[in-house]
């Protein structure tokens, strides 16, 4: 009997050595926040430009620049002061750039709060922020999120 196993250990391990190693394994996902300012107006269309802070717990950050763009029933204009986002959980911070679409429905004054959700693909984010400003309506948009360079200090 001992023989036999000394044949059939070997086989066995032979057949299971390609299958355990062509199985790769999936890439930890990370969180990822941002941090950002964001200024615009709207006039039936909206638009809005800023920058900000992308910093996942994997170690990776960059700065960004932010765009949104939309058309619906607003009017006003909007000033985004000490904004956050939460991504949904990534592979890489590279994910967490690009297009994203969102519904989202605000009523204000000076001082109001704004929030979004916005998705693109598997990724979502919520945006919260301190706004200032006045901004009636609903309206649906678009936010992109691109790669910045990095900030650039002036010679003294």
């Amino acid at each position: 009997m001992t023989r036999k196993l000394w044949f059939v250990v070997p086989i066995v391990l032979a057949l299971a050595w390609p299958a355990a190693a062509a199985t790769p394994s999936a890439p930890a996902l990370t969180r990822c926040t941002m941090t950002f300012s964001l200024s615009g107006w709207s006039a039936v269309y909206k638009t809005a430009k800023g920058r900000g802070e992308v910093a996942c717990a994997n170690g990776q950050r960059t700065p960004v620049t932010l765009a949104v763009h939309g058309g619906g029933i607003t009017f006003g204009k909007m000033d985004v002061l000490e904004g956050k986002g939460d991504f949904s959980a990534v592979k890489d911070l590279r994910e967490v750039l690009g297009s994203y679409i969102a519904a989202e429905a605000d009523a204000g004054a000076v001082k109001a709060g704004q929030a979004a959700v916005y998705t693109k693909g598997e990724v979502s984010l919520a945006l919260s922020g301190t706004g200032r400003g006045v901004g009636i309506g609903i309206d649906f948009g678009k936010l992109e999120i691109g790669q910045a360079p990095p900030q650039q200090t002036s010679p003294r």
